[in-house]
């Protein structure tokens, strides 16, 4: 707009001139297009200050704007760190479990990878028994188990064979006949179904004495006295 004023401007006094210079109008007039005429190169001079004001405006603006999202890069890089410290703060246990007894007290201080408490993973639940040398040389991984336990006769709970012993748990000091070989036990694991384990969870316990039994033929029907019976 102001550069469009100087044109004009410029225009006006350039004729008011050449025609003031052949007396066709008056001097005053001319020098008063050229006062406007100056008065509008101004303008523009103005208006250009103001542009590079705006300009350096604008560079001062982004460099704030860029030191802003530096400080925001660093204020999330220290959230960052201090939600890590957190995490790293908070006990957590690889696995559901019950805790037994507490190793570290409140206000203790205790190095990296101590103990604080002591848990029993309640989802692995077993029963371990001994079986002679016949009966666990035919005895597969996954044969039914009834266990009773001492605490409760009246329930009869399923398991499964989940672990035979390679190696005699009871070996005599000679081996030499078969009756001493008869005498070699071999150590049993009989694991609880997790699905029950899960059911009766606030129940289970551990280190309850009881009887495991096991059916050899794998055809053969449990006694009624040994059938499932659960809570």
């Amino acid at each position: 707009q102001r550069q469009a004023e100087l044109n004009v401007a410029r225009k006006r006094y350039e004729r008011s001139s050449s025609l003031a210079g052949r007396g066709a109008t008056s001097q005053q007039e001319a020098d008063d297009d050229f006062a406007r005429q100056q008065s509008a190169i101004a303008a523009v001079s103005a208006s250009k200050a103001q542009v590079a004001a705006a300009d350096a405006a604008i560079v001062t603006a982004r460099a704030q704007l860029a030191g802003a999202e530096s400080a925001l890069l660093g204020a999330q890089a220290s959230i960052d760190r201090i939600q890590a410290d957190i995490s790293d703060s908070e006990l957590k246990a690889v696995r559901d479990g019950r805790v037994q007894y507490r190793i570290a007290q409140p206000g203790e201080v205790i190095g990296a990878g101590g103990r604080v408490l002591n848990l029993v993973d309640l989802r692995d639940v077993y029963m371990t028994f001994f079986l002679p040398t016949l009966s666990a040389g035919r005895l597969a991984l996954g044969t039914d188990v009834r266990i009773i336990l001492d605490a409760a006769p009246e329930y009869v709970f399923p398991a499964k064979v989940s672990f035979v012993a390679d190696v005699a748990q009871f070996t005599p000091k000679t081996v030499e006949t078969a009756t001493e070989r008869e005498k070699l036990m071999f150590r049993v694991r009989a694991q609880i179904p997790q699905d029950l384990l899960d059911t009766y969870i606030l129940r289970v316990k551990t280190g309850l004495p009881g009887v495991a039994y096991v059916l050899e033929d794998s055809q053969g029907e449990w006694p009624e006295h040994l059938a499932v019976r659960i809570p």
